[in-house]
């Protein structure tokens, strides 16, 4: 399943210096929720540059709900999303909004996947993920704050379980027969010996240079 990504980043002039433009080198991700009931990642994106009563110098980088991913600053640009001034939080780390609303389930889904896809483009693990509440103290991401912040252990789990390379069972075609394969990150690998005696070769193991031989 792939989470629809969508880049619609806010203006520079966007007002109370929520895109500032400082350029960053990021370090951690910052999970957080957006603490609203009924906002999709349309409506939090349309947040920050089109409703008058948003006075905060307050911003992001993705926000994703059950439908969606909308990256609304560059990644390599700070964001005032972490409460801790110019600490880590705001000045090193990429704030990725989780939204309440909708489907919980399926929008947990897409965070998993959305921050794995993340933490794997730049070779990181789970150990660079950081809740809002690590860099400031506050209870957020809140929907998963519950028993003592059990929904962040599993949060964290499941994105481990993402980053995993998945073997999926496959098969090749030699000669009209069936040979037995699998899928790993993008290969396809089968064994020698069936495909190579079905396609007229002779397949032989030199148990002295432990290598394979394949000849007609």
């Amino acid at each position: 399943m792939t989470v629809k990504y969508t880049v619609n980043h806010i203006p520079r002039t966007t007002p109370y210096n929520r895109r500032p433009g400082i350029a960053m080198i990021p370090q951690y991700l910052t999970i957080h929720s957006t603490g609203n009931l009924n906002s999709t990642a349309q409506n939090e994106r349309t947040w920050l540059t089109d409703n008058p009563q948003n006075k905060a110098t307050a911003s992001y980088h993705v926000v994703i709900d059950e439908k969606e991913a909308i990256e609304v600053l560059p990644l390599d640009e700070v964001a005032w999303h972490a409460g801790d001034g110019n600490g880590q939080g705001n000045r090193a780390s990429i704030g990725i909004e989780i939204c309440e609303s909708g489907n919980r389930q399926k929008t947990l889904q897409n965070a998993v996947k959305l921050v794995a896809k993340v933490l794997k483009e730049r070779g990181w693990g789970v150990d660079r993920l950081r809740r809002h509440f690590d860099w400031s103290g506050k209870v957020c991401p809140r929907i998963l704050q519950p028993d003592n912040w059990a929904g962040w252990e599993r949060f964290k789990k499941d994105v481990q379980k993402e980053l995993k390379p998945k073997v999926v069972k496959t098969k090749v075609i030699v000669n009209k027969q069936e040979c037995d394969a699998f899928i790993y990150e993008g290969k396809t690998y089968v064994e020698v010996r069936k495909p190579f005696e079905l396609a007229g070769f002779k397949v032989n193991y030199d148990s002295k240079t432990k290598q394979t031989v394949i000849t007609r």
